[in-house]
């Protein structure tokens, strides 16, 4: 069949004007998506188009994505599988072997009635094969861009299709204006955008024609598609030796022709480009003479001799186009796009000369670097902690992460196992600043969340307790709780530490608590010193301060705000202890400064949320939960006040020991969790890229959300089933491994009756009852399955010689399941049942003596997950902030499914 083109071609042309070409409505197929080039600049290319690319081919490899800032490309065998599976496109980009293009080429003609572009990466394409994709595309009415090209690339549409125009940042270079490019050279098309932007010319479109023997989109389609483009007012020609295209060119617009390669007439065979060889009265020279006849010039132009008509210029040096172009333009009356952006000359941004005295010609001066790296450059010299780079999080984590063998997760590196024989305090620095600390950083720690743990009188708390009130679950209430502590409140103390760190970066202050430290090192101007400082007394502030003094803990920046005179600003004591305790991570580059700007914040968030866990009546204007204000700010540690907050009582060494044990287990089940998840994609819907935005309350509001009853809440399904089996039992004391009960008949009575309603349920169909905190999905089908972390605290409390009935019990159950035939194997006992025995030990008495209830019982079950818990949501939301991309937790649309 033969399909009519457009314009005076004896063959098919299908593109009218260069707008054409390249176009946001334009989607895209790319054969061998995978293979190492297309690997590497198609994600590039797809996100500066908006995503442009439905899907790759890869044969093989069905069901594998690549990953791009815009979203995964789903990869399929075929394209007809493609097509099958719903997408649509009318361009086919080529990366397949020389051997295997045409092949390629006919796929893609073959099944897609729609195809009306080819673009063919590939070089070295045999001639033979050549003519039939040449023959194949005519024939279909489609054209064909390359071979051997780097695809096209339109700056007023910012689109990009094969190839790697523009580099790796489009946009820095390609920039809207009024030039075309056809260049044989792929790479030279991207410098000659980026030499003409410097002197103030922007492009439209660009061509990468290649330079395969055959050239299937070339000068004379270029000419005609120029000639119909009113966005372009000229053009720029980069031409090789080898064929006659640019002698059958019709140009009606100003050209600036680049010929190269005088060298090659001497060859008898291709180098670099298969096209570019001499022997037919087509080599340099005689290009020249073709362009000088067509622009009515008798020379080249070079700055010392510019030689140029109207219709145009010849240059044999690509540095020479610009002002060549601005002098053909200026004669039509044409000034340059926008004002220059530099010139292309060999400017260093760094210097070093090891010592060596160098004559002048050869000792460049450095300068300052082109927009926008001379802000980067500067910024890389004031750069204070590390700066992670970017990356997609949907599935990953740079805080946590899971042993694929013991199924233990991790923090920072810090397995939950040693996470668990830390004190909370510890573990909070671990989530913040990579680091467990000392005790002087616990310290400090210590009495920045303590501050901000008695709510009286304020409308957090009021919010916490309406929603208390209301019966919402415990992660409501602290979400309610977190939903009034905006950005705004941390402002002052976030603006301290920022100034902190410019202060003792500069002063070269390298361990935050060296008491030999001169002050006299860290000066400020009064602009800053009035940011710190105030008139009168802070309360707040003389409480910190004393607090501090109280513990004995010793910092630098504390040290040094109190030597500048005047009152302190609550702000400003905050940020110093939290600039104290990350300052070591910071040098050694563990952490970025992100992270210790955002950790006054931080501490105001920990601290309310605990307190805001305590119902209202705890909060008083001289206490919380029973201890005087300046016991809780001064003596009581982390781990004490969230125990303290949980159990309404203070905690004996044993609580402790347990509570301890329990909250360092909970930070993190891995990056899989879904509290995680609800974390990092607030962060994500936020634009991690651009910190200042991010809301921390808003992220923690994202994990409290995604945390619910059967999440970590199992231990609070653990503690109404215990209750359940000890009613009516005789129990005074759980500790105490003579108590009495026969637990090895409680454990089969109850395996007999499950076994006995299992199987009536199985027969009427009915709603199946699963026992809580036994079994995981994780150890399931092993002969006789354990869950690590259940392993390693019931060691740890054997070796205290501590006893818990209820812990033993659930042991004894499992064993009783298997006895009675009711289970395959001996299921393990799990994680959640360690927060139902470790709390309902910790609550049994106040509890049978009628002090609490069973629902307050069963809320303590659930915050205990939430404690720990949230601390490792803190870590997972800084890495986010600091790693992660805009939107990066999203799911491909590719892999959203429609469920009826």
């Amino acid at each position: 069949m033969h399909h009519q083109g457009i314009g005076d071609f004896h063959y098919y042309v299908g593109i009218n004007s260069l707008a054409q070409i390249a176009t946001r409505n334009d989607r895209v197929c790319v054969l061998n998506i995978l293979g190492g080039e297309s690997s590497e600049v198609t994600p590039v290319g797809h996100a500066w188009s908006g995503g442009n690319v439905v899907f790759g081919t890869s044969p093989g490899r069905r069901g594998q994505r690549l990953e791009t800032p815009e979203g995964a490309i789903p990869v399929y065998n075929s394209v007809r599988e493609g097509l099958d599976a719903g997408h649509r496109f009318n361009c086919g980009v080529v990366y397949l072997p020389p051997s295997a293009a045409r092949d390629g080429v006919a796929e893609l003609i073959r099944v897609n009635p729609e195809l009306e572009k080819i673009f063919i990466i590939t070089e070295k394409i045999s001639v033979h094969d050549a003519r039939e994709i040449r023959a194949m595309a005519q024939q279909a009415g489609i054209d064909v861009f390359g071979a051997n090209c780097l695809g096209v690339a339109d700056a007023w549409s910012q689109v990009r299709i094969g190839g790697a125009l523009g580099g790796d940042s489009p946009g820095d270079t390609l920039k809207r204006g009024s030039i075309a490019i056809l260049s044989n050279s792929g790479g030279f098309t991207t410098t000659i955008a980026q030499y003409l932007r410097m002197a103030g010319w922007g492009t439209t479109t660009l061509v990468s024609s290649g330079k395969d023997v055959y050239i299937h989109y070339a000068a004379p389609e270029f000419a005609f598609a120029l000639a119909n483009d009113a966005r372009s007012k000229a053009a720029v020609l980069y031409c090789e030796p080898g064929g006659y295209y640019e002698r059958e060119a019709d140009f009606n617009k100003p050209v600036v022709a680049c010929v190269v390669g005088r060298w090659k007439a001497k060859l008898t065979r291709a180098v670099g480009h298969a096209g570019a060889m001499a022997g037919g009265n087509d080599d340099a020279l005689a290009k020249e003479r073709w362009f000088m006849e067509k622009f009515g010039v008798d020379g080249l132009f070079t700055p010392d001799n510019p030689v140029f008509s109207a219709k145009g210029a010849v240059v044999t040096n690509i540095a020479h186009i610009p002002a060549a172009l601005t002098a053909v333009m200026r004669a039509n009356a044409t000034l340059p796009d926008f004002e220059p952006e530099g010139s292309m000359d060999l400017k260093p941004w760094f210097g070093s000369n090891m010592g060596v005295t160098l004559p002048a010609a050869l000792d460049l001066p450095v300068v300052e670097a082109i927009a926008p790296y001379h802000t980067q450059i500067a910024a890389l010299a004031r750069q204070v902690g590390t700066v992670f780079p970017r990356q997609n999080l949907k599935d990953a984590s740079g805080a946590s992460q899971m042993d694929p063998k013991s199924h233990v997760s991790s923090l920072h590196g810090v397995s939950m196992l040693q996470a668990a024989q830390q004190p909370l305090e510890a573990n909070l620095a671990l989530a913040l600043v990579h680091e467990a600390g000392g005790d002087n950083d616990r310290a400090l720690l210590n009495v920045a969340v303590a501050a901000f743990v008695n709510l009286h009188g304020s409308p957090v708390l009021a919010a916490a307790q309406a929603a208390r009130e209301a019966g919402n679950a415990p992660n409501a209430v602290l979400a309610a709780a977190a939903s009034l502590l905006g950005p705004r409140l941390s402002d002052g103390a976030r603006e301290a530490a920022a100034l902190m760190i410019d202060v003792f970066s500069a002063a070269g202050l390298a361990a935050a608590h060296d008491e030999d430290f001169a002050l006299s090192r860290a000066p400020i101007d009064d602009a800053a010193r009035e940011r710190l400082l105030q008139a009168e007394p802070d309360p707040r502030a003389e409480a910190l301060l004393a607090a501090v003094a109280l513990r004995g803990a010793r910092s630098v920046p504390l040290r040094w705000l109190l030597a500048l005179g005047g009152h302190p600003r609550a702000d400003a004591v905050l940020a110093a202890l939290t600039t104290t305790v990350a300052w070591g991570p910071l040098q050694r580059k563990r952490i970025s400064r992100t992270t210790i700007e955002s950790l006054p914040a931080w501490m105001r968030l920990i601290g309310t949320l605990l307190g805001a866990s305590a119902d209202a009546a705890r909060h008083r204007p001289d206490s919380f939960c029973g201890l005087p204000n300046d016991e809780v700010l001064g003596v009581r540690s982390l781990t004490e006040l969230a125990a303290l907050a949980l159990l309404g009582r203070a905690p004996a060494a044993d609580d402790l020991f347990a509570f301890q044990t329990l909250t360092g287990l909970l930070l993190t089940n891995g990056p899989g969790a879904i509290s995680a998840q609800g974390a990092k994609g607030a962060v994500s819907a936020d634009g991690p890229e651009t910190p200042a935005r991010v809301q921390l309350n808003k992220a923690m509001v994202g994990f409290l959300s995604h945390t619910g009853y059967a999440h970590g809440g199992n231990g609070f399904e653990g503690v109404a089933f215990l209750l359940e089996r000890f009613a009516g039992q005789a129990l005074t004391d759980p500790g105490d491994a003579g108590h009495g009960l026969d637990l090895d008949t409680m454990a089969r009575d109850f395996a007999r009756e499950y076994g006995a309603q299992k199987a009536a349920s199985k027969e009427s169909g009915g709603p199946g009852y699963n026992i809580p905190c036994i079994n995981h999905p994780v150890f399931k089908d092993k002969p006789e399955n354990i869950d690590p972390r259940e392993a390693f605290v019931r060691q740890r409390f054997e070796a205290r010689g501590e006893y818990n009935v209820f812990h033993d019990y659930y042991r004894r159950l499992v064993q009783a399941l298997f006895d009675e035939g009711v289970t395959r194997n001996v299921f393990c006992v799990n994680v959640d049942a360690l927060i139902a025995t470790l709390l309902l030990k910790l609550m049994w008495q106040p509890l049978a003596a009628g002090q609490i209830s069973r629902a307050e019982l069963e809320t303590a079950a659930f915050t205990a997950f939430l404690y720990g818990r949230m601390i490792g949501c803190a870590a997972e939301i800084d890495d986010h902030l600091n790693r992660g991309r805009n939107m990066d937790t999203r799911t491909p649309q590719a892999q959203v499914r429609f469920v009826a």
